[in-house]
């Protein structure tokens, strides 16, 4: 029989909470930030009320080689230097501490915020605390001041207390006062509140010879989430628990590059989280591009010598911070994030690859910092290098293969000169004659609503400062933060409407929804243009605008003159042509501002 490499520790509420605030256990941001929904928190509360499983706690035990410097967490801990990390069961423990002890929680936005679960100490019912329950008297608001009574032993005073308000308020409601059975039902769901401490919830705890494949495959295995461990939730472990100031500028910088900050630009493009920041991390640190090595590294192994050792582990996480300092400039990430714009893209969701992002990003620090480009060159190559990768969708294959291969041709080029030479013929292989006319046209037969290539289309436009369609203000105009309200002030149009086209007997809507059909219009003139046939609509605009005005409104918007009486499928194919005529346009107007 094999020999397991897991055992059977079952632990009790109380106990496993006690432990993560003595430090025992490590409870770092595994699984990102808390992100379970209240009700969710409420629903775990009721199944254990009810005796229900609520799954299982999976710890890792900690590697014996590793020393700890730091405490986890707020606060002075029992133990410096965890016995056991939070493998899985983190959301579930996170609920159970933040509800039970009052303590904030991280959430998804990187807010800290208290999760409080209301009682109903006579229906023995729970509930996501509302201003109406903090109020109703028949509500205990706040689980965790039960248990705080409890624990400053003074329940029977607490106990008393909310039997005077529900009085009060039976009076207040003309109704009569709590009965003796009544007030003796409110104990007992009180107390069987109170025992959710005993509540046992199963426990594995792996053994600390089982090296990180072992729990990522252990965890993959068990885990009915379907959720894998990666080597970028090993790397967040090792820094949450072995180095806790790093991990928490990590996740500072994730909450500050989220929000306007004085005189920088608005993030407006990606949700920053950590895995991000220790990609770039590794990535401009190590010129390193696949996480399996980044954990290598910092773990302490040296990638050429094959070797692993105490002082390595310390020179390596000394690059990866001098690193993380570069990357989590806001400065230098607000003054990047300004080039989305300049590409063209300027509104949320439009950039659909977070890799186009982080390794964008790589490079211009990678621009300024080694090879002290100047700073105009930097900023119109990395331009054209993000409206490249977006719209190629540069990153969708084997990303960290495809970057590994540039940071290792990266090594053999050492000027200012070389760098951008690099990122120009890359962006030049890629975009050449043959994509436009051939690779891209076809690539623009797609009904998908998401496609990077109509937001690489949308992005050209703004680029080129192109009037809405049947408008005399720039689509640009349209994106800027602010400018839409509860109502947006631009709507996506079918330019063939999916009703006309139900009418004459095109009802699928893959076909409907292609993307040469759309284009974006002002709110009025998509409720002036309604569901009417193209051959109806088009006569307002043109006796609205003139004959000369009209055509340059399709021209700028790729839309065939005389399109209203094209079979539709015609139309298309038309369409794709012109669009990718547009991109091109763009495309070369970066290269003449450079």
């Amino acid at each position: 029989m094999a020999q397991e490499l897991f055992e059977r520790v079952d632990r009790q509420v109380g106990n496993l909470l006690a432990d993560v605030l003595q430090g025992r256990i490590g409870l770092p941001d595994l699984q990102r930030p808390f992100v379970w929904a209240d009700a969710k928190v409420r629903d775990l509360f009721d199944s254990m009320m009810k005796g229900f499983p609520v799954g299982y706690v999976m710890l890792w035990a900690s590697p014996a080689d590793y020393t700890n410097t730091k405490q986890i967490g707020e606060g002075e801990k029992q133990f410096k230097r965890p016995d056991d990390l939070v493998i899985d069961g983190q959301q579930r423990l996170t609920s159970l501490l933040a509800a039970i002890k009052g303590i904030k929680v991280l959430d998804k936005n990187f807010i800290h915020r208290r999760i409080m679960i209301s009682f109903e100490p006579l229906a023995k019912e729970f509930q996501v605390w509302t201003k109406a329950y903090e109020r109703s008297y028949q509500y205990i608001a706040d689980i965790a001041e039960v248990f705080k009574a409890y624990e400053a032993k003074e329940l029977s005073k607490y106990r008393r207390a909310l039997i005077k308000r529900m009085n009060e308020g039976r009076k207040r409601n003309e109704q009569p006062e709590l009965t003796d059975e009544e007030e003796e039902t409110i104990e007992n769901n009180i107390n069987s509140l109170l025992s959710l401490d005993n509540y046992t919830i199963p426990t594995l705890r792996i053994l600390s010879k089982a090296d990180e494949e072992d729990v990522a495959e252990i965890f993959r295995r068990v885990n009915s989430g379907g959720q894998n461990l990666n080597e970028n939730n090993f790397i967040e472990t090792l820094l949450a628990v072995y180095d806790n100031e790093v991990h928490d500028r990590i996740k500072k910088f994730c909450a500050d590059s989220r929000i306007p900050a004085k005189n920088t630009s608005y993030n407006h493009i990606i949700e920053v989280d950590p895995s991000h920041i220790i990609r770039a991390a590794i990535a401009f640190g190590f010129h390193r591009a696949r996480m399996k090595y980044g954990y290598k590294l910092l773990r302490g192994d040296d990638l050429d010598a094959g070797t692993t050792s105490t002082e390595t582990r310390e020179k390596n996480m000394q690059l990866f911070r001098e690193a993380l300092s570069r990357v989590i400039n806001l400065n230098d990430w607000h003054a990047f994030i300004n080039l989305f714009s300049e590409a063209g893209y300027l509104g949320k969701g439009q950039v659909r690859s977070n890799y186009v992002v982080v390794y964008s990003y790589v490079f211009y620090l990678m621009g300024k910092y080694e090879y002290n480009v100047q700073p105009l060159l930097l900023r119109q190559a990395i331009i054209r290098w993000i409206f490249m990768a977006t719209i190629t969708s540069f990153y969708s294959s084997s990303p960290e293969s495809t970057v590994e291969r540039q940071l290792a041709d990266l090594r053999s080029v050492h000027s200012a000169e070389a760098f951008l030479e690099f990122l120009d013929n890359s962006v030049k292989m890629k975009m050449n004659e043959t994509y436009f006319s051939v690779e891209l046209v076809k690539d623009l037969t797609s009904s998908s609503a998401n496609s990077p290539l109509w937001f690489g289309y949308v992005a050209a436009i703004n680029v080129l400062g192109t009037p809405m369609l049947f408008s005399n203000t720039p689509q640009s105009m349209y994106w800027v933060v602010g400018a839409d309200g509860e109502k947006k002030s631009i709507d996506k149009h079918h330019i063939f409407p999916k009703h006309y086209l139900e009418k004459i007997g095109i009802t699928d809507d893959r076909v409907r929804n292609q993307l040469a059909n759309f284009t974006y219009l002002d709110y009025n003139t998509n409720i002036d243009i309604s569901d009417d046939a193209p051959s109806l609509y088009v006569d307002k605009f043109r006796k609205r605008y003139g004959e000369e005005a009209y055509a340059k409104h399709l021209a700028n918007n790729a839309i065939p003159m005389g399109f209203e009486n094209l079979n539709y499928f015609d139309f298309l194919n038309q369409r794709r042509i012109l669009m990718s005529e547009i991109i091109k346009k763009a495309y070369n107007k970066l290269w003449q501002n450079s």
